[in-house]
């Protein structure tokens, strides 16, 4: 696990962005008034296969990619779910998936660019679609295969879109400028049936590994390039 400083961001892109969606207005501050933990990596078939084997998480299928320091990928929002309240049961500490607006202020790590290694995709930054990488459109990456960013976290951009706690919204109007959870989505459905994923995965081009990329999906949905990290609350 990474702590992740306190501070504000600008969430959300301007309007001239290269690549920019109108789901991603309009930009507003955010402020994160307490350090909370992002781990380091996505969470792997390792940890997850852990959790299987005591019988609470479903076995997840590695599509044929390898399992081990692979990200776990073809789980569903609700075994994701399984997985952390697990966790947190069996350390004693409270983890939890991060809110949309945690995870686009631990992804930026204080950039306001598109990426935040800089406005372009370039070359061997990250697992995408002609990204200059061994596994591009083919397949997940060992986690950590790439440069973290200035928090010293890996593959926020790339490899496999991460699930977070929100719900899908077409627009930041109304959203929560603490960094909240936002519940009661609009988006597809108004019960929460849609939730949010962030960053993009190896079969994404290089539009959807942008910091300000938003994407949902039913909650029931597997694919090979979901999976998900955790986050933990810190005590005082």
């Amino acid at each position: 696990m990474v702590v992740i400083p306190a501070g504000k961001s600008t969430m959300g892109s301007p309007e001239s962005e290269k690549y920019r969606s109108r789901y991603e207005g309009p930009q507003h501050e955010v402020t994160i008034a307490k350090p909370f933990a992002v781990g380091k990596f996505d969470v792997t078939f390792a940890e997850w296969d852990v959790c299987a084997d005591a019988g609470t998480c479903p076995h997840a299928s590695d599509s044929g990619f390898g399992r081990g320091d692979r990200p776990v990928i073809n789980v569903f929002w609700q075994d994701v779910k399984r997985y952390v309240a697990w966790l947190s049961r069996v350390t004693g500490s409270e983890y939890r998936l991060l809110s949309e607006a945690e995870w686009e202020y631990a992804s930026r790590a204080g950039t306001t660019t598109a990426y935040y290694w800089g406005d372009e995709i370039g070359e061997g930054n990250a697992n995408c679609e002609h990204c200059g990488s061994p596994w591009d459109d083919k397949q997940t990456a060992p986690v950590g295969s790439f440069k973290p960013n200035a928090y010293g976290l890996y593959d926020m951009a790339g490899n496999v879109w991460q699930w977070v706690e929100d719900c899908g919204h077409d627009s930041y109007n109304g959203a929560p400028a603490n960094g909240a959870v936002w519940v009661s989505g609009n988006f597809g459905s108004r019960d929460c049936s849609v939730r949010v994923l962030r960053g993009g995965s190896y079969a994404s081009n290089a539009a959807y590994l942008r910091a300000a990329t938003r994407y949902w999906v039913h909650t029931d949905y597997r694919f090979s390039g979901y999976g998900f990290r955790v986050a933990r609350t810190l005590s005082p």
